[in-house]
């Protein structure tokens, strides 16, 4: 009789918890606070990344801003790339595994050319596990990763701008 009420009273409070919208402090991108107001974004070519970035900087109130002589900081992305490496093969030679990364090389400097954040390389990998008899699955499966790696991306430079200082 306890344990069922015991138990009950743990499962109303679970469900109390996440009815009122709790969540930890700091896990949501839109909670930052940064350090500058305007940016500017130095991207070699308008791609996903860096739309989804851009996307993530405005719903944290940051200005990004159509040149550089106007904003407080500016966001390089030096490079992004995307590799597949085969990672291990059957006994008749075929592809069982893929590893999948995504690298994108970032550098943020402010109009004196001080570092605010030095060039630093956000690396992701997963592991694609591959079957010739679902290739478009699979196909839809690594195009989802990247995509999910994508995210990941945006997430760690948004998080890496938020603790950028000048590097004195």
């Amino acid at each position: 009789m306890i344990k069922n009420m015991t138990r009950t009273l743990l499962l109303f409070t679970l469900f109390a918890l996440s009815a009122c919208g709790f969540h930890l402090r700091g896990s949501q991108l839109s909670d930052m606070a940064f350090a500058f107001k305007s940016l500017y974004l130095k991207v070699p070519a308008e791609t996903q990344f860096v739309i989804d970035l851009r996307t993530a900087l405005n719903a944290n109130k940051v200005a990004v801003t159509p040149t550089s002589d106007t904003a407080e900081l500016v966001l390089e992305v030096v490079s992004e790339q995307t590799n597949k490496n085969i990672l291990s093969l059957s006994g008749s030679g075929r592809v069982q595994e893929y590893q999948l990364i995504y690298r994108v090389s970032l550098r943020a400097y402010d109009n004196k050319r001080v570092d605010w954040l030095p060039p630093e390389e956000i690396m992701l990998t997963r592991i694609l596990a591959y079957d010739d008899a679902q290739i478009l699955a699979k196909e839809q499966e690594e195009a989802q990763l990247y995509r999910d790696m994508r995210t990941d991306a945006v997430g760690q430079a948004i998080r890496r701008l938020n603790r950028a200082k000048p590097q004195l």
